[in-house]
């Protein structure tokens, strides 16, 4: 029981370290964070960091890579259900919107920090998002088969543009329906049209 209780308490404060370590990253950049900064954001020290990961380069890997993995999840799950191309695409679009607006410091980081990867975290991260979007084209490429490759490329970024555009509008607050914009403009760079969303 003690011991389920510590390995709890641990995964929680590893949680809450990885939670201030993405909003620092993603406000004042990577490379101008130190493990000092973390530490102080958290209420320990720098180096108490360490028991939970081996430097700060650890916590950037893990940042991108589980966000990665959890963005190429939720298309798996969304395409288990079976439904037809323009719902899958409409639960597709639902379910990023609603992660770019609840991590939105990862978005932020994802754009930036790519690069300050190391070098098989970068290609591993990179391959989890070209079979991510991938299976959102294949989608899209059944629903406007009269695009050719280039023109369904540049409407993909338009669409993902759209959607990870969230961290960036300083002017969203609780009372704009971010998710209904989010998905009808992303729907319509696709479609070439609005399509009304339905909101449960």
């Amino acid at each position: 029981m003690t011991e389920t209780w510590r390995a709890t308490e641990k995964a929680h404060r590893r949680e809450q370290y990885l939670k201030a370590a993405g909003h620092l990253f993603a406000e004042r950049g990577y490379h101008a964070v130190s493990i000092d900064d973390l530490g102080t954001a958290v209420g320990v020290s720098g180096p108490a960091l360490y028991r939970h990961f081996a430097n700060k380069e650890a916590i950037l890997v893990e940042l991108l890579v589980d966000a990665s993995e959890r963005l190429l999840a939720g298309y798996e799950k969304t395409l288990e259900h079976g439904d037809t191309d323009l719902e899958t695409l409409r639960d597709l679009i639902s379910f990023h919107a609603d992660f770019a607006v609840n991590e939105r410091d990862v978005i932020r980081i994802q754009d930036r920090e790519l690069a300050s990867l190391p070098t098989e975290s970068n290609h591993h991260v990179r391959q989890l998002q070209r079979r991510y979007l991938r299976g959102w084209q294949e989608i899209a490429a059944r629903l406007r088969p009269d695009l050719d490759d280039a023109n369904l490329e540049v409407r993909m970024h338009a669409l993902f543009g759209i959607l990870n555009s969230t961290p960036y509008n300083a002017r969203l607050d609780d009372s704009t329906d971010v998710r209904a914009v989010l998905t009808e403009t992303a729907l319509a760079a696709v479609l070439g049209r609005l399509e009304p969303v339905v909101r449960s």
